[in-house]
């Protein structure tokens, strides 16, 4: 794309899609609002429109990605665990150190029920972006809301990296028990 064309609705739509539908990285909105001169916000509302469509676009903390039905087939769990915001770094990088992804985190709000947030980090580097994201945002991790309780759905390539990743957060005192 070019820095002087500014690209409108549906083109510009179709443009995305295409940029994310070939490429394996996450896009953030602002990569994407400067490729299509147009303001982060109308990528927004540009990402609205193609999930309502029912395009796989995933948000999250790296940016959006679109999820192919083409990727491997992966063992996934959802993990019970529990600690204070201090550990949340420390809790990742055992995850990711496993050769496991952490896909998202979930809390039970006694307001609004099941919250779920995307994570979707695999390795140190997507953990430092993450904990970057939190620290430049002054936001509150989810689990803050809970006490430190929280589920996280984990994928792995096969069943004894799952449990692997479990056993060696359960020696961290990171599992809640059953």
């Amino acid at each position: 794309m070019t820095d002087t064309k500014k690209l409108l609705g549906d083109e510009r739509r179709a443009y995305i899609l295409s940029l994310l539908q070939n490429n394996e990285r996450s896009y953030t909105g602002s990569e994407l609002a400067k490729l299509t001169n147009v303001s982060r916000q109308i990528i927004v509302g540009d990402i609205t429109l193609l999930k309502a469509k029912n395009e796989p676009i995933l948000a999250t903390s790296q940016g959006y990605i679109y999820l192919s039905p083409s990727k491997p087939v992966l063992y996934e769990k959802i993990v019970a665990c529990n600690h204070g915001p201090e550990r949340t770094e420390e809790e990742l990088n055992l995850f990711v150190d496993n050769g496991v992804t952490v896909k998202d985190v979930k809390i039970e709000h006694p307001v609004y029920g099941d919250l779920t947030a995307s994570i979707l980090v695999s390795n140190r580097k997507e953990v430092q972006q993450f904990m970057k994201k939190i620290a430049n945002t002054n936001a509150a991790y989810l689990s803050q809301l809970t006490e430190g309780i929280h589920l996280h759905t984990i994928s792995a390539s096969s069943k004894k990296i799952l449990e692997e990743a479990e056993e060696a957060l359960q020696s961290a005192n990171f599992l809640i028990e059953d």
